[in-house]
């Protein structure tokens, strides 16, 4: 029998083999372990680079993703939703430019939502019916030209300076909760706005500013109807009959003076704060000039019947026109533009 050879274990080479750590030998020792973790430390941070690059990179596309569909929602479909409505309260992305004033998106919807809500749950009209897609878009032309007005008178009052006061918003806020039954509280006036136009507190504060805003700077402009208002003053003191000092005011432009004479109607009545004025006076007594809380012009009353809280009235009215004027003409030049399509609204042409 052949003897079997027992292979030699291969002995480590004498480089390999451990060997003690001393005080002359502990640096090239730490030296050979740090050397053997390098190769685990860098794949880690080139991983951690490429996870801060692919996260930018969807942050930037997601992004990009949200500001079309909110684009997309908003100008193509107008979307009129609480959702986006609450995103233009947000972020002011602009509706139309009028004479270089940015209108706000949320100033249209506000009003449009208003009038949506109104006529959905109170007069019970199915607005998006194929029947009503011509009053639809009424609507929302009038939304949009009245946010367009609004803006504009922005645009003067920043120029002029004029500015609407807390107090004068609290005024105007004071007489819309009269009624026939005297001045409702507070909190049952916020509750019928909302369920009739869906607005909150804020919200009827802001619509409120906005119109106060548009009415000074109507009243601020209009020197046509401030020279009838001092003609008609100057002639009520030779004449008292209204008809009579109507008549002979010439008129500037579309501006005329007008007169008329009113039923008995209750005194808080709402009718611009005439009928208020007149129940303060002295039966057959003028009144000085005052604006109306409606903002369409100055008003002179004479008081021909009052008691039992109804009061009957002659009143004469100069109405305000250069603020239309001057926005029929920055339209006419086109300086207007809208960013959503919405049809003009057709008006009848009348010969003069």
């Amino acid at each position: 029998m052949k003897k079997l050879r027992l292979s030699k274990k291969k002995q480590p080479a004498p480089s390999d083999q451990p060997h003690r750590i001393t005080n002359d030998t502990v640096a090239e020792h730490r030296e050979r372990i740090l050397a053997g973790g390098r190769r685990f430390k860098y794949p880690v941070q080139y991983a951690r680079h490429r996870l801060v690059i692919n996260t930018l990179i969807i942050s930037v596309i997601a992004l990009v993703a949200v500001v079309v569909l909110i684009w997309w929602q908003l100008y193509p479909q107008q979307n009129t939703s609480t959702f986006f409505y609450r995103i233009t309260k947000v972020v002011p992305l602009p509706v139309a430019m009028v004479d270089g004033q940015a209108v706000r998106y949320s100033d249209y919807l506000v009003g449009f939502r208003s009038q949506e809500h109104y006529l959905q749950h109170i007069e019970n009209v199915d607005l998006y019916s194929k029947e009503n897609k011509s009053y639809l878009d009424r609507i929302k032309r009038q939304a949009l030209d009245d946010a367009i007005a609004d803006g504009y008178a922005a645009k003067l009052a920043a120029k002029s300076k004029i500015k609407i006061t807390e107090a004068q918003i609290d005024d105007a806020i004071k007489h819309q909760r009269q009624s026939r039954d005297g001045i409702i509280s507070q909190d049952s006036y916020d509750a019928i706005v909302l369920d009739h136009f869906n607005w909150t507190p804020l919200e009827t504060r802001e619509v409120t500013a906005r119109r106060l805003l548009k009415q000074e700077v109507a009243y601020s402009i209009d020197t046509a109807a401030s020279k009838q208002r001092d003609e008609v003053v100057a002639k009520l003191k030779t004449e008292s009959d209204f008809d009579k000092v109507a008549a002979v005011i010439p008129a500037i432009g579309s501006a005329r003076v007008q007169s008329s004479v009113t039923p008995l109607v209750p005194v808080n009545n709402q009718d611009g704060g005439l009928a208020e004025a007149a129940a303060k006076l002295p039966i057959g007594q003028i009144s000085q000039p005052f604006r109306s809380t409606t903002g369409d012009g100055y008003y002179i009353v004479k008081p021909l019947q009052n008691g039992n809280g109804r009061v009957s009235y002659a009143y004469i009215k100069i109405p305000l026109t250069v603020f239309d004027k001057q926005l029929e003409l920055v339209k006419s030049k086109k300086h207007i533009d809208e960013f959503i399509s919405i049809p003009a609204l057709k008006t009848e042409v009348t010969n003069k």
